[in-house]
């Protein structure tokens, strides 16, 4: 029975270690061949957001808006799979690009 609790602590211990490494793992999304690109924690956590000039147009802020958008959803979803990948072993969770980390807790 020790031994057991022993291995389920230590498999915490990692848990703890992996979710500190992903918060501090910079992931970047960009869309339109880079013009709007934004960096995010691998947990998630919106760290900048990049809008090169060229892509601003006063006249068409709904076009820009869809950009920033797209790129966040880009940098999370890269996040979302680095961070699968790296719990699956704790979590019994093999499918990144399926997983639904929410009810991790992340």
């Amino acid at each position: 029975m020790s031994a057991l609790l022993e291995q389920a602590q230590k498999m915490q211990e990692q848990v703890v270690a992996v979710q500190d490494r992903l918060a501090h793992l910079e992931v970047e999304g960009s869309v339109a061949g880079g013009l709007v690109s934004a960096k995010v924690t691998g947990m998630g956590e919106l760290l900048s957001l990049d809008i090169r000039p060229e892509v601003v147009d006063p006249s068409d802020t709904e076009t820009l808006a869809d950009l920033v958008v797209a790129a966040i959803r880009d940098a999370t979803t890269r996040a979302s799979e680095i961070a699968a990948a790296e719990l699956g072993p704790f979590t019994g969770l093999e499918d990144p690009v399926s997983t639904d980390l929410g009810a991790l807790g992340i």
